[in-house]
């Protein structure tokens, strides 16, 4: 077991994640067979969280290693790079939707518009979720860089891994807390997981292996976690509190990452340039999809998977044609 592959096909795995996330977003009825199964698209969003703290691992301790390091300039272009990577298509879209969707007239309504299109604010204050998965990484943007030193220093602090573990049990039973910032369950769910991906990235970036036999352990934990996802999604949906299911996503998006890098070691070349370009993309189609593609589609009642496909087939060059304005954008303003 490579671990490099992670690292390898990134944008292979960003790919498949982005579309097992459409699959969830399609509609479909309980009663189907298929909907426990469909609804493990949701960990699609692990996928990418994890990921993500992979990734900038990778360039945090690039920059730590310079002996001439200014760490408060480091700081700076982190955070400039990082909105630079997500607003100019965020802007793109986002914006727009908010815009013309908007129909205030008073200042507070003004106020509003302004905080939806630059952060989503709405997301935070009463969880509208129309593109909530923005804010949410930008929000962990924010904390991986103090967090990353501390771990680069002293290696140790990779135990504070449990810290948002505790905080989603806090959050859904300690009253107080519950109603303070319960609504954005959402959010504190997929914290764990991006900070384990933080607390994985050194062994990726240094090529770990691992015995083969290593792979029976990996393939007993997919099936397990899959397994229990399913049957909660299938027969106890909507009577858990939704942490506890993600809590077995950090189970499930961990060991289907390393099955599918082994995976894509071995498929040909024309599926993993496919999918890199699918994985290039996918914050747009991510933008995308639901409200401008889906939702129209779903008014004509076609059935989950001709739904799924046109959804794929239009978003696809649409996100293409968005990521090279917001590309044209970034390099004005480098």
């Amino acid at each position: 077991m490579q671990l490099s592959k992670i690292s390898q096909y990134r944008s292979e795995l960003m790919g498949f994640a982005i579309i097992i996330v459409m699959l969830f977003h399609v509609y479909l009825p309980m009663s189907d067979a298929f909907y426990g199964l469909k609804r493990m698209g949701n960990v699609g969003v692990d996928v990418f969280f994890f990921l993500s703290g992979i990734g900038l691992w990778y360039s945090w301790s690039k920059k730590a290693q310079s002996p001439q390091r200014n760490i408060r300039k480091d700081l700076l272009n982190f955070y400039y790079n990082r909105a630079l990577r997500i607003y100019p298509a965020w802007l793109l879209v986002a914006g727009y939707f908010y815009v013309s969707h908007f129909h205030g007239t008073t200042l507070d309504h003004y106020i509003d518009l302004f905080g939806d299109v630059f952060f989503n604010w709405d997301f935070w204050r009463r969880d509208e979720l129309t593109f909530w998965y923005v804010p949410a990484t930008m929000m962990l943007y924010i904390f991986a860089p103090p967090y990353m030193e501390l771990v680069r220093r002293n290696p140790v602090m990779r135990w504070l891994v449990v810290l948002p573990l505790m905080w989603c049990i806090m959050v859904q039973y300690v009253t107080p807390i519950h109603h303070a910032v319960g609504h954005i369950e959402i959010f504190w769910s997929r914290v764990p997981i991006f900070f384990l991906g933080i607390n994985c990235a050194e062994a990726v970036r240094q090529k770990q292996s691992y015995d083969k036999s290593t792979w029976g352990l990996v393939v007993f934990l997919f099936v397990v976690s899959l397994g229990a996802c399913i049957w909660l999604e299938q027969y106890r949906h909507g009577k858990f509190p939704l942490y506890t299911e993600r809590m077995l996503y950090i189970v499930l998006a961990i060991t289907m990452i390393l099955l599918l890098s082994e995976l894509f070691s071995r498929t040909p070349l024309w599926v993993n340039k496919s999918m890199a370009w699918v994985g290039g993309i996918s914050l747009e189609i991510y933008l995308i999809h639901v409200q401008f593609v889906l939702n129209p589609i779903l008014k004509y009642h076609l059935g989950y998977w001709p739904s799924f496909l046109l959804t794929l087939v239009i978003s696809l060059p649409l996100a293409w044609v968005v990521s090279k304005v917001a590309g044209y954008i970034i390099k004005v303003l480098k």
